[in-house]
C-alpha cells in the first residue's frame, strides 16, 4: 500500500543544497515543510543544542548566505525577513541541517506533521543516495569496458564519461567591463 505524501518529493529535493561538502537543508525551508515559523524551529534547537553538534547543524557565513540568496529569483521567497532601506533580508544568518541533524529535529519537534515530514525527508535523502550510487556503478562499468576493448571505442567511452560528469560551466560576469 502506497503512503500519501504530505509534500511533493520535488519540493524537498529543491530544498537540498551542497554546502561545505555536505547535503544540507536550510532552517527556513525546514520550517516551511514542518509548518512552523523559522524562529520556533531555531528556538527548539537552541533549547536542545546538545543534540546538534557541528556535524548535525551549522550556521552559514555571510558570504555563503548571500550566495544562496542570489540563487533565488526574488527575496520574497524567504519567510522570516526584515525590511530595511536596501530591501528585504533575514535578521540572522541561517542555520543548515545535515541529514543527521534533520533526523534529530524529530526529537525536538514533536507534532504529528513534523514526524511525517521528517520520515519523508529521510526517505528522499535515501533515494538521492541510491541514485548517486547508481551513477557510480555505471561509471565503474564503463571504465572496466574501456580497459577491455581497444582504441576503436575510445571516442564512445569518452562521450559516455562526459555524459556522466557534470562539468562546471564558467560563470558570466555581471556588470559592465572597461576596455
Amino acid at each position: 500500500m502506497k503512503e500519501k505524501s504530505l509534500i511533493p518529493n520535488e519540493r524537498i529535493i529543491q530544498s537540498i543544497f551542497f554546502i561545505r561538502g555536505q547535503k544540507v537543508m536550510l532552517d527556513n525551508d525546514l520550517a516551511i515543510l514542518y509548518g512552523v515559523e523559522t524562529k520556533v524551529l531555531n528556538q527548539a534547537v537552541k533549547r536542545n543544542i546538545e543534540r546538534f553538534p557541528v556535524d548535525f547543524m551549522f550556521q552559514l557565513t555571510k558570504k555563503e548566505s548571500e550566495f544562496l540568496r542570489s540563487q533565488f529569483v526574488t527575496l520574497n521567497n524567504q519567510p522570516i525577513i526584515k525590511q530595511n532601506k536596501r530591501g528585504i533580508h533575514r535578521k540572522y544568518l541561517p542555520y543548515v541541517f545535515t541529514e543527521q541533524g534533520i533526523l534529530m529535529l524529530s526529537s525536538v519537534l514533536k507534532s504529528e506533521r513534523a514526524i511525517q515530514v521528517n520520515i519523508q525527508i529521510v526517505r528522499t535523502f535515501i533515494k538521492l543516495r541510491e541514485m548517486l550510487s547508481g551513477y557510480k556503478d555505471v561509471k565503474e562499468k564503463i571504465e572496466a569496458m574501456e580497459k577491455k576493448y581497444d582504441q576503436r571505442f575510445k571516442v564512445v567511452f569518452d562521450t559516455l564519461k562526459q555524459l556522466l560528469v557534470e562539468e562546471e560551466k564558467p560563470k558570466r560576469k555581471i556588470g559592465f567591463s572597461q576596455k
